[in-house]
């Protein structure tokens, strides 16, 4: 009986040992996980091949796929990216700019909106990430005083950027991302819905509107939404 009660304690070393020693690995892969994430975002490297209106050598040069429709600026922030657009809205969920497989993807205009954002109403999407990078920092923008200090952001269209528009932010907001309004971008019913929904509105007018949208975390239908107006 003694050395039973010996073995089913030795047994029970080990499965504690077991127990913990499984809790630490999956701690570490966390810690990895995070790691390679957070290292794996697009970077502001990407910037050097940002178009420069005046030098089209710039474009010519750049790696970046053809996918390409605009770069998009937002000062005194951040996001400072190339936007892509594919044939759906997965692709570029996990694809980089470069066309290589990234867990961060690209920031990316609606498949089914103009590639030269001339419709009503478009909505760009950028994954939401850590320390502002992608579309981290549109959270900052549900504040009110924080949206007055940052209106202004750049579209340069096309890859040589063919035009330059200015963008000024004019209302944030969260909405779920079954809102059709929103996400199938019912031209007709944005002005309004963002009239009655906005956490912050600042000004109307009759210029196109861009939508920003990001998730607020990993497993929420929730998204923060900027809109910006496009001024030629």
């Amino acid at each position: 009986m003694l050395k039973f009660w010996k073995r089913l304690n030795e047994l029970y070393g080990w499965l504690v040992i077991l127990v913990f020693g499984f809790v630490l690995l999956v701690g570490i892969w966390q810690i990895y996980d995070n790691y390679y994430v957070f290292h794996h975002t697009l970077d502001h490297s990407v910037q050097k091949y940002k178009p420069d209106p005046t030098n089209a050598a710039v474009a010519a040069e750049s790696p970046i796929t053809g996918e390409m429709v605009a770069w998009l600026t937002m000062d005194g922030t951040h996001i400072d990216y190339p936007v892509m657009q594919g044939t759906d809205n997965v692709y570029f969920l996990n694809t980089d700019p470069f066309g290589q497989y990234s867990l961060t993807g690209s920031v990316f205009l609606d498949s089914r909106s103009s590639p030269d954002f001339s419709d009503s109403y478009s909505v760009v999407y950028g994954h939401h990430m850590d320390y502002g990078r992608m579309f981290g920092a549109l959270d900052d923008y549900l504040d009110e005083s924080y949206l007055k200090q940052h209106t202004a952001g750049t579209l340069m269209l096309g890859r040589n950027a063919d035009r330059v528009c200015a963008l000024e932010v004019f209302a944030s907001m969260r909405v779920s991302a079954k809102e059709s309004i929103v996400f199938d971008m019912e031209q007709d019913n944005i002005r309004q819905y963002i009239r009655d929904h906005a956490a912050v509105l600042t000004v109307e007018k009759e210029d196109r509107i861009l939508g920003l949208s990001t998730c607020t975390d990993a497993n929420s239908v929730t998204r923060v939404v900027v809109f910006c107006y496009i001024i030629e």
